[in-house]
This record gives structure tokens, C-alpha cells and sequence, in this order.
């Protein structure tokens, strides 16, 4: 079995770290590390964490006086890793059993696949106590993967400007991910993002129908200040500018990428506008049309009705919209027949 180094990166998460932690050392892999790196938190993970090294000598612990952000901490985990393969998994999130030994076996098989991942349930953080034993979802009995190669994955992305790829299911080739390089911490939200861009860059990838992880969802997620699509359309086009100014700048396509990627948000900004619109929250929609207009100026004269086109949940969507809008008006008329 080939060996993996798992970093977790943690801050303020004392109570997820232990689960965290125990559901990478009860994968069914031999040959396994775990670097807990904590960024100057002031509740009890460092206790926690320093309880775990304790208790088994396959966790290391490094516990910073001063926080240096999040990026650090990935890029401290990029430099210490020296295994075959591997995982960034942030402390609040925990792997499924058999999830590390799925990737293994797929990348060990098929040396140009330099990247794995699968799904990962959402759960609410305030479910569980410290200490509960953690959700365990249904996995289906067995499980397929499907080879992705890098073009494809690049080509889909910037035709739907959504990222079908979780940070806590991915482990990838350890050699290829310092060639590939660091986190950009120019980045805040998008680095992952923009980390499997360059991934494609370098090969190809696999993806699995078994959920490799669990994701909770709380408060205090770095994602939870991205509130409204037009922050979210905001660090997507950040991350398509960062990686196509440096490695995507050779790819033989590079230009039509980047201007489908560009014209995707910028579509999706216009219908949203118009949907906030609808819902009378003018704000909001007033962002989301400056920025599609920026990125697509014939937006102003063509409305982008192929992207409507394009997506499935389109008449749902569009239908959700209208009853909205018509609440208020039933209501009313509620009222009045009511007085009347």
C-alpha cells in the first residue's frame, strides 16, 4: 500500500478535531501521517490536538503563536508532505471509512490520474456535540469511477463556472502537487478552485460515486461571508483571471476559455439580476447587471436566453420566481375578501 500524508489545517476547532482526526487514522492505510497545524487558537484544539499526538504517534502537531492565515497552513502542509499521495482536510470536515484506499487503488492504476475525488454530504455543525459519534452516511454497496481527463475537466468548468469538486474529498499525487505549487492566498475563497485548474493542467483526474467525506456547514465557515451570487461570481472570476494570467496562459486555447468562462458568469449575473429584481430587492440586482455588463456589454442590447437554454432547472427556476412574486398579491387579495 502506497503512503499518504493528510494535513489539518484548524482554527477554533477543538470540537471537531478529534473527529476529524480519528477518521483519517481508521482508514485502512499502512503507511499514514497526520499534521494538525493550528493557527493560534484560543479555545481548546491545541489541547486537543497535543492529546491525539499523544495517543498516537502517527500525528504531529504544530501550533503557531499568531495566526497566519489559512493559506499558510496548506502551503506548511505542501512543504512537510513526503508521502505518495495527499489530502488537505480542513477540521471541521471527517473522510468516510475506505476513502483514502479508493483513491489509492485508482492513482496507483492509472499513473496519469493525478488528482481523486467524490462526494461529500453537506451536515449542519451544530448537529453534533464534541464528542458524539459523527454521521455515517448510506454508502452504497461497491462503487465506480470515471476517468476525467484534464481538457474535459477545464472545458466543462468554464462552461458552467460551477466546481463539482470538494476539497475534502480530493487526495492527490504529492509529487505533482508541489509541481503544481502553492495556494494563492490572493484568493480567499476560489484558491481551491483555482488549485484543480492547474491539476488539469498537469494530467487528468478521477471521479468517484462514493462519498469520500462529510462537509458541516456552520457559522463559522470560511464560505458563510459568501452570502449572494454576486460575491460568488466575484471570486470565481478572480480565480479564471489568476489561473489563466499564469498556467493557463499556455494552453493552446487559453483565450476561449477564459471568454467562456467570463461570458457563463456574466450570464448567470444577468438572469439573477432580473430575479432579484422580480423579488424587489433592487441592491443586489443592481450589482449583478453592472457586473454582467462588464464582462458581456451586448448584454445590454441581446438578452443571453442560450443559458437559460442550457440549464435544466431553468422553468423550475423561473416558476419559483413567479410564485414569489405573487405571494404578495394573494395575500392581499386574501385580506380584502377577507374584510370584505
Amino acid at each position: 500500500m502506497a503512503s499518504v500524508d493528510v494535513v489539518v489545517p484548524s482554527y477554533q476547532y477543538g470540537r471537531y478535531l478529534r473527529d476529524c482526526v480519528r477518521s483519517v487514522l481508521t482508514q485502512d492505510v499502512s503507511d499514514l501521517r497526520v499534521l494538525i497545524i493550528d493557527n493560534a487558537s484560543t479555545d481548546d484544539s491545541v489541547e486537543v490536538a497535543r492529546r491525539l499526538a499523544a495517543e498516537d504517534d502517527r500525528v504531529e502537531v504544530v501550533a503557531r503563536p499568531r495566526n497566519l492565515g489559512p493559506h499558510a497552513s496548506y502551503n506548511e502542509g505542501i512543504d512537510w508532505a513526503a508521502a505518495d499521495y495527499f489530502l488537505i482536510l480542513c477540521a471541521d470536515d471527517y473522510l468516510l471509512p475506505g476513502s483514502l484506499s479508493r483513491a489509492i487503488g485508482v492513482m496507483e492504476a492509472n499513473r496519469n490520474i493525478h488528482l481523486f475525488y467524490g462526494k461529500a454530504p453537506l451536515v449542519s455543525g451544530g448537529e453534533y456535540a464534541a464528542g458524539e459519534p459523527v454521521q455515517q452516511p448510506v454508502q452504497q454497496p461497491g462503487y465506480s469511477w470515471s476517468l476525467v481527463p484534464g481538457n474535459v475537466y477545464l472545458e466543462k468548468l468554464c462552461r458552467t463556472a460551477r466546481c463539482e469538486v470538494l476539497g475534502p474529498t480530493v487526495v492527490v499525487r504529492t509529487s505533482v502537487q508541489k509541481e503544481v505549487g502553492y495556494y494563492r492566498d490572493s484568493l480567499p475563497h476560489t484558491d481551491d478552485v483555482e488549485m484543480w485548474m492547474r491539476f488539469a493542467c498537469a494530467g487528468d483526474l478521477a471521479e468517484t460515486d462514493a462519498v469520500q467525506a462529510v462537509v458541516r456547514i456552520h457559522d463559522t465557515n470560511r464560505c458563510s461571508s459568501l452570502n449572494t451570487v454576486h460575491l460568488w461570481n466575484l471570486e470565481m472570476a478572480a480565480a479564471f483571471a489568476s489561473f489563466f494570467a499564469r498556467e493557463g496562459a499556455a494552453l493552446p486555447d487559453a483565450a476561449r476559455l477564459h471568454r467562456m468562462a467570463r461570458r457563463t458568469l456574466a450570464e448567470r449575473a444577468y438572469w439573477c439580476a432580473l430575479s432579484h429584481l422580480c423579488r424587489r430587492e433592487p441592491g443586489i440586482s443592481l450589482d449583478l447587471l453592472k457586473f454582467a455588463l462588464k464582462n458581456c456589454p451586448d448584454m445590454a442590447v441581446v438578452p443571453p436566453l442560450s443559458y437559460l437554454v442550457r440549464r435544466s432547472d431553468s422553468l423550475d427556476r423561473i416558476r419559483k420566481t413567479v410564485a414569489e412574486m405573487m405571494a404578495p398579491l394573494r395575500h392581499r387579495r386574501g385580506r380584502v375578501g377577507t374584510e370584505a
